[in-house]
């Protein structure tokens, strides 16, 4: 159905009868009920799983992703999915690389992925993990086993495993983007360095690919280097509904990436469209959008920030 949302410049435009040519839009599907679209309108937002979205829109119709997928033994989003809450490292890995086969397919010849994936330290085999006063996100009710061939508390290395076996499985790894977090949250370990960046991989379909490293410059008028400076944006907790994600990426990251790897008009994609911030940089940069998240709440939150 198409419901209405916010004011946004389209190709093909797809209008609310009774409404002007102008009216705010955007298309809402279900993966589990609505069949393939011919073409994208100006803004699609999905509810359901990549695997089963994914195969709705139509192929090399998307010029870059931006997306940061469940993490694995981080976050419990509770939906019933077991997917980076308590299926095992291979399962998860071998789940990312099955959505990305289907994700190539939607992908033009030179376009592009920005994968950010945070790493995660092994459980110890403890089932579970309590809540921290200073971040309500960190509880979780059910955690995956220490993985084989590792010990408590290693670094398990994580944000390599998915990208070398996407490599294996045919995409491109062209850069290494270290995301540094210069207020990070802060962590109760004594024995290690607190944690403060995240890895974000640019991968291509092609050899050759859209990228204009004019569009972005870094400190000095220089070309971007491999390690960003980005602040997250917290909150207090009494400001945070209880639909709220617990780990959205920040505005700044998704508008740097969308910025480089695509032009106005183009179709911005995120398959783990989370608080939708991805859809929201890609629709103040004038591009199109697709957005497919599984947890209803998310949707929700979804609406109401690009409705603001």
């Amino acid at each position: 159905m198409v419901t209405p949302l916010f004011p946004i410049e389209s190709i093909e435009p797809v209008t609310p009868k009774g409404q002007g040519d102008h009216a705010p839009q955007y298309l809402r599907l279900d993966a589990e009920v609505d069949g393939e679209l011919p073409a994208l309108p100006a803004a699609t937002l999905i509810r359901g799983r990549a695997s089963d979205a994914l195969d709705l829109l139509p192929a090399e119709s998307v010029r870059t992703v931006v997306t940061s997928p469940p993490y694995w033994s981080l976050r419990d989003y509770d939906v019933g999915d077991p997917f980076g809450r308590n299926d095992t490292l291979h399962d998860y890995v071998a789940s990312i690389v099955a959505d990305f086969r289907k994700l190539r397919r939607v992908l033009k010849g030179d376009g592009t992925v920005w994968l950010n994936i945070g790493d995660a330290y092994t459980s110890g085999n403890r089932r579970y993990r309590a809540p921290d006063r200073k971040n309500r996100a960190r509880a979780m009710s059910v955690r995956p086993r220490t993985p084989r061939g590792l010990k408590p508390k290693d670094l398990i290395g994580l944000p390599w495993r998915v990208a070398f076996a996407l490599q294996d499985d045919g995409w491109w790894v062209r850069s290494e983007v270290i995301w540094h977090k210069p207020n990070a949250h802060p962590e109760s370990v004594a024995d290690r360095p607190t944690k403060a960046h995240e890895t974000v991989f640019l991968l291509s379909k092609d050899q050759d690919y859209r990228y204009d490293v004019n569009a972005v410059r870094g400190a000095n008028d220089r070309r971007l280097r491999t390690v960003w400076d980005i602040p997250t944006s917290p909150r207090r907790r009494h400001q945070i509904p209880g639909d709220d994600h617990p780990a959205p990426m920040p505005i700044n990251l998704a508008h740097r990436c969308v910025t480089l790897t695509s032009e106005p008009g183009d179709v911005v994609l995120d398959p783990y469209a989370g608080s939708g911030t991805t859809l929201l940089a890609a629709a103040q940069l004038r591009r199109r959008w697709v957005g497919i998240e599984l947890k209803a709440e998310f949707v929700r939150l979804i609406e109401r920030r690009m409705s603001r």
